[in-house]
């Protein structure tokens, strides 16, 4: 493994524990540490924790905050009205693909947090640059890189959590779903990307691994990167790069809900989205015979053909799922056919997610 792999402030902690390490958008990652089945089960049934801090934080701070991001990105801020709440967008290029997907926090009306995606992060950074320099916007924009970030998912997380800050036990209990508080030097929200109740914590880097040992003694769970994708999947949630991409609109990547069409507010994108019709969606897929469904196989409806974007074998389902992008005009309760190893195997089509707080929604 070469050298140049970047490395977070937990890798140390991932050597000692004996994962799997391995590149991840060019960062050295665990995949698991000894079995990705058990890991996936800990989320789902008690509580598991994941190292995300190759994901990026950057500040945005400026009397110009808000009408950067107006244009900037295609949900509308102006839902961001009290301290601590969140927001999931995606940030598109002017020919309506999409850039990233990333969640921004509103801290004060001239103080916003953005989370973005690890492999994206330079790229996304730039562009904001960009944007702000074209628009002369009064803002500045900080990537943090002296914070390391912990995700605690899983029906135990809150519980776990609480306890682990007595001082905000009482507002973490009632937190709700894309909120976030700051305890002390500790950002917490209510946030996740497994389908699980649970938190992402923003922490100072030197003091990651004391957060990750004391969650380790409270019965959390260490999961890598591959419990992550399957727990992601079952929860139908895209993964940058491959649900969605810089080519692909996010109204046919199931995205729609977080594109705001509704204002007349304009945003990068915007006029491209408008003047495209939406020939294609993405669904979810169970396979009705033995086998996996994996990303690229080609499905066959009878609107034509589309593509599986993200397919696995579910753990919690016990059998194989997909997301596939295919024609509009294809509803639930439908049949397809996917192509695996030259064999048309029928698939069932369904609503997603597939799995939510543990419990199956098929």
């Amino acid at each position: 493994m070469p050298d140049v792999l970047k490395r977070t402030p937990l890798f140390a902690a991932h050597q000692s524990a004996g994962a799997k390490l391995v590149d991840f958008g060019g960062w050295e990652m665990p995949l698991h540490y000894g079995s990705q089945i058990d890991e996936h089960h800990a989320v789902r049934r008690n509580a598991g924790m994941f190292d995300v801090s190759h994901m990026r934080a950057v500040e945005v701070h400026g009397a110009g905050a808000p009408a950067f991001l107006r244009y900037a990105v295609a949900n509308n801020i102006d839902k961001l009205a009290t301290k601590g709440r969140a927001l999931y967008s995606c940030m598109l290029n002017h020919d309506g693909g999409v850039i990233d997907d990333l969640i921004i926090y509103f801290l004060t009306p001239t103080h916003y947090r953005l989370v973005v995606n690890a492999g994206t992060a330079e790229k996304d950074i730039a562009w904001l640059e960009a944007l702000r320099l074209k628009g002369a916007y009064e803002v500045v924009l900080t990537p943090r890189n002296d914070v390391a970030m912990i995700a605690v998912q899983g029906p135990q997380a809150r519980r776990i959590v609480g306890e682990m800050l007595p001082e905000a036990a009482a507002t973490i209990a009632a937190m709700k779903p894309f909120n976030s508080v700051t305890v002390g030097e500790l950002f917490v929200a209510c946030t996740g990307y497994t389908g699980e109740d649970g938190f992402e914590m923003i922490v100072p880097a030197e003091q990651a691994v004391m957060f990750w040992e004391k969650l380790q003694v409270a019965g959390v769970s260490p999961c890598g990167l591959g419990a992550r994708d399957t727990l992601r999947l079952e929860a139908g949630m895209n993964l940058y790069g491959q649900d969605m991409t810089d080519l692909t609109s996010p109204l046919e990547s199931g995205l729609a809900w977080t594109v705001d069409l509704k204002t007349e507010r304009d945003f990068v994108g915007r006029k491209a989205l408008q003047a495209k019709p939406v020939a294609m969606q993405m669904v979810g897929l169970v396979l009705k015979a033995p086998g996996v469904l994996r990303a690229h196989q080609v499905i066959h409806t009878t609107k034509g053909t589309g593509e599986i974007t993200s397919g696995t074998f579910s753990p919690t389902l016990s059998q194989s799922i997909a997301l596939a992008r295919i024609p509009v005009g294809i509803a639930v309760g439908d049949s397809v056919q996917a192509e695996v190893r030259g064999k048309q195997l029928e698939c069932l089509v369904v609503k997603i997610p597939f799995v939510r707080n543990g419990q199956s929604l098929i």
